[in-house]
């Protein structure tokens, strides 16, 4: 029988009790919302796997740096920390001057972090949001120099940087990567979603100048997908090789740089190697331990309102 063939105070009732079987079944599900799931055992297995395989690298690295070469050359390899680890850091630090080269990785580093999530935010809140004459095409022409391998424009750029008497100086190394095309692409993918017009539209209504709507309004909005940005960038620009081996000398180097030169002789040291790449490490690893949390709450924030 149907509501309709029913009688007045019949289907007022059979409404009463839709309407609260509704509501009950809402509230179960904000109720199960709001409870914490809880892994079984064999998810706590497959994470412990997962970090086992993942720090396996890292472990090794402490190792190695803590053996003599000959112990390394035996078999089977050592598998627990021995007694030279700082002997061995000690001689990573001296013979590669890595005290230099941190410095100098940490400015090339954080300058490029910095210019790349600037430009890069305001590149794709362009291509996201502003209207403007062959901004499709543009955008094309973006996304088409990833495709580019940078290993062609090695001996240009090295001319170009010659030609201005930058040989050897750090600006060398930053200049060109100061923009990122992914950093472009990549804020502008999020900005489309992360920033409603109507935002903007009521900033302009209010008055706000242009300035203003970036740093009141995009900044924001795009500060999950800045904070991932920055933190790629930055291991990015820490390990590059290629471009500062060629730019760079061993009189001022960045850490890769200097590393490259430990080791050096008829039988390479390869503890002392180890020791040198574990030294070049620390940094990034302090980094992710100071600023992880909060990269990962603005993650998270930025999936919450989205």
């Amino acid at each position: 029988m149907t509501t309709s063939e029913l009688t007045p105070p019949q289907a007022k009732a059979s409404d009463a009790a839709e309407k609260g079987d509704r509501a009950g079944s809402v509230r179960r599900r904000l109720m199960g919302a709001g409870k914490q799931l809880h892994a079984g055992p064999l998810t706590y297995v497959a994470l412990a796997v997962l970090a086992f395989v993942s720090l396996a690298p890292l472990l090794w690295t402490v190792v190695a740096a803590s053996r003599t070469n000959q112990r390394l050359a035996e078999t089977p390899p050592p598998l627990w920390i021995g007694g030279n680890l700082f002997k061995n850091l000690q001689s990573a630090w001296e013979e590669g001057g890595l005290g230099t080269a941190m410095v100098n990785s940490t400015i090339v580093a954080a300058t490029i972090t910095v210019g790349t999530v600037l430009f890069s935010t305001l590149a794709g809140f362009a291509f996201a949001k502003l209207r403007f004459k062959f901004s499709n095409t543009l955008l094309l022409l973006t996304i088409g120099t990833m495709m580019i391998p940078p290993q062609l424009a090695v001996v240009p750029l090295y001319l170009w940087m010659s030609e201005l008497g930058w040989s050897n100086q750090l600006q060398t190394v930053i200049l060109p990567t100061l923009v990122s095309a992914f950093g472009t692409f990549f804020m502008r993918q999020y900005l489309v979603q992360a920033l409603p017009s109507e935002l903007i539209e009521a900033a302009r209504v209010d008055g706000a100048s242009s300035l203003r709507v970036v740093w009141h309004v995009v900044f924001p909005a795009a500060r999950p997908a800045m904070a991932v940005l920055g933190l790629l960038t930055f291991v990015m620009a820490w390990n590059d090789f290629l471009w500062p081996i060629i730019a760079l000398n061993q009189q001022n180097p960045t850490v890769q740089v200097a590393l490259n030169s430990l080791g050096t002789g008829y039988v390479p040291d390869q503890a002392v190697i180890m020791a040198g790449a574990l030294l070049g490490t620390l940094p990034l690893l302090i980094a992710f331990l100071l600023f992880g949390r909060q990269i990962v709450g603005g993650i998270m924030q930025g999936a919450i309102k989205g």
